[in-house]
């Protein structure tokens, strides 16, 4: 009996790690983004992932959109809208295709080292996380140009300028001419913001 229990066991063993060699899964940075110590922007920075940057993904947390990576040499949380994996000779977006591309659950434990603040910006003083999917743009050269010829003042904000954002209701844009797009500078870097739904839909390197 304890033999055949050993060796169960170690069937499942194997099974296990052949599972984690399975989930382990390759994903693209569609943005640059901050890879940060804890699955929170209220958790500090622990370095920058430049767009197109190559990230192993461990997993996402269930019903989070963070998902826990290796980028560029950093260990962190980063959001799953801002992850493609190839699914199908097609790259997708993580958070929108979760399911059918299997992205593993993975959990996070706080350590007494990292202590987080509250995980809810107000209004008024910080970036509001991205909400649901934002369209990917690719504004025309006219508009940079229109941008480095009007710079205007920049507005310091705390949070991430990262795509999907949302920008307080406090901060007014410049209109850019004949372009459904606003701008703006955060925290010394251009981006362009829908006025309907004041979320950011581009961000300037």
């Amino acid at each position: 009996m304890t033999l055949k229990r050993n060796i169960l066991l170690a069937g499942a063993a194997l099974l296990a790690s052949g599972g984690l060699a399975q989930a382990e899964m390759m994903a693209t940075t569609v943005n640059d983004l901050n890879v940060r110590a804890g699955p929170g922007p209220q958790y500090p920075s622990v370095g920058l992932a430049t767009r197109g940057s190559t990230a192993v993904l461990d997993g996402c947390i269930e019903g989070s959109r963070w998902c826990r990576v290796d980028v560029n040499g950093m260990r962190g949380w980063v959001y799953a809208d801002y992850l493609q994996v190839d699914h199908g000779g097609t790259s997708v977006i993580v958070e929108q295709h979760r399911a059918e591309i299997g992205v593993p659950s993975v959990t996070y434990e706080s350590t007494a080292s990292v202590v987080p603040a509250d995980p809810q910006p107000a209004p008024g003083d910080e970036l509001l996380g991205p909400v649901g999917a934002v369209e990917t743009i690719t504004p025309p050269e006219t508009v940079r140009t229109y941008i480095e010829t009007n710079p205007g003042e920049t507005v310091q904000l705390g949070g991430d300028v990262v795509v999907g954002a949302e920008v307080p209701a406090d901060v007014t844009f410049q209109s850019i001419p004949d372009y459904e797009y606003r701008y703006t500078r955060i925290n010394d870097r251009p981006v362009l913001v829908d006025p309907g739904t004041r979320r950011i839909v581009y961000v300037y390197q």
